[in-house]
C-alpha cells in the first residue's frame, strides 16, 4: 500500500459487472477532478487470442484439464505485481491495452486479439485504478492484493454471473452455447482457487442478488434488470453508526448485519458513488500532500 501514490482496484469474474462499476469510478473522477491511470486486467493476460485457442486444445489434449484466463498459466501475475509495487514506490510502471474488437484493433492499426506493445505509465497521475480479473489475487509466489489500498469487489450470484456471462457470449461475441458452457467448466479449477479467494482480500463487495427466478442460468434470454435486483454491500470492518445512517438516510435500504447494508439494484451505482467517493477522495489527497512534500 503507498500514502504517495494510491491504487484502487475492482475485482471480479468475467460477467461480473466490472465494467458497469468502473463507469461509476470514472464518474467520480471527473467530479472529484482526478486523474487516473486506468489498466484493464486483459492487458496482464500471457497469450494473444489465436495462441490462448491453441492451447487450450493442447492443455486438455496433453495435461488432462483446462487452462484459463482464470489462472495463473494463462497470466502475467509477476509482471502486475511489479506495476502495482513500481507504481506505489513511484508513481509509475509498465502496461499495455488488449484489443478486444475491430475498432479498438483499428484505432491501433492492429488485429483484434493482440496486445500494444508496452509503454510506460505516465508519472503524472493522482491514482492507478485497476479493473479486471485479478486485483486481489495471491498465489504462490505472487501477492497482488498487499498493494491495493481500496479493493473492490463485484460479485453477481454465481446463477447470475453465469446467466451475464451467457447473454454476453452469445448475442455480443458469437460463440455458441456449447462452447460458452464448455469455457466455465473448463476454468471452474481456476474459479475456485484464484477469482472466489480474492473476495475474502476486498475492503467492500458489492453482490448483486437477483429477486426474481434464475434457477436454470442456461435460460439466458432474459437478464434481470436493476429492478428486480439487490444489492448486498458488505465492509470489511463495521462502519461507524453515523456513516451507516447518512448512507440509509440518502438511499432507501437496510442493514442485514452489523458489517452489511442492502440497497435497491436501481441504486447501486448511487450507493458505490457515496460510499466511495469519499474513501478515494481521502486517498488521492494524502497522495497529493505527501508528493508535493517530497
Amino acid at each position: 500500500m503507498s500514502k504517495t501514490h494510491p491504487i484502487v482496484a475492482v475485482t471480479g469474474s468475467s460477467g461480473a459487472g466490472t465494467t458497469s462499476v468502473r463507469r461509476a469510478f470514472e464518474d467520480i473522477f471527473e467530479m472529484q477532478n482526478i486523474s487516473a491511470a486506468i489498466v484493464e486486467g486483459d492487458s496482464f493476460h500471457k497469450y494473444e487470442r489465436d495462441a490462448m485457442r491453441n492451447l487450450v486444445d493442447e492443455w486438455e489434449r496433453t495435461a488432462g484439464r483446462g487452462i484459463s484466463h482464470f489462472g495463473p498459466e494463462a497470466n502475467l501475475f509477476y509482471e502486475l505485481e511489479e506495476l502495482f509495487k513500481n507504481y506505489g514506490n513511484g508513481g509509475t510502471g509498465m502496461s499495455r491495452i488488449y484489443l478486444h474488437n475491430e475498432e479498438r484493433a483499428y484505432l491501433h492499426g492492429q488485429k483484434p486479439g493482440t496486445f500494444t506493445p508496452w509503454q510506460q505509465i505516465s508519472e503524472k497521475t493522482d491514482l492507478l485504478f485497476y479493473e479486471g480479473l485479478h486485483g486481489g489475487v495471491i498465489s504462490d509466489d505472487t501477492n497482488i492484493a498487499m498493494h491495493v489500498d481500496l479493493l473492490i469487489g463485484v460479485t453477481p450470484t454465481i446463477n447470475l454471473e453465469w446467466i451475464q456471462k451467457i447473454n454476453r457470449d452469445i448475442n455480443s461475441r458469437g460463440h455458441s452455447m456449447e462452447s460458452t458452457i464448455n469455457t466455465i467448466l473448463r476454468r471452474m479449477d481456476d474459479y475456485v482457487y484464484y477469482i472466489v479467494p480474492q473476495f475474502s482480500q476486498t475492503h467492500i463487495n458489492f453482490q448483486r442478488v437477483p429477486t426474481v427466478d434464475t434457477s436454470n442460468p442456461f435460460d439466458y434470454s432474459n437478464i434481470p434488470e436493476e429492478e428486480e435486483s439487490f444489492i448486498v454491500i458488505k465492509f470489511q470492518q463495521r462502519l461507524d453508526t453515523i456513516e451507516y445512517q447518512d448512507i440509509l438516510s440518502s438511499i432507501p435500504g437496510f442493514m442485514s448485519r452489523q458489517d452489511t447494508i442492502v440497497v435497491p439494484g436501481s441504486r447501486g451505482g448511487d450507493a458505490m458513488k457515496l460510499i466511495l467517493g469519499p474513501r478515494i477522495k481521502e486517498l488521492v489527497d494524502v497522495g497529493r500532500i505527501n508528493r508535493s512534500s517530497i
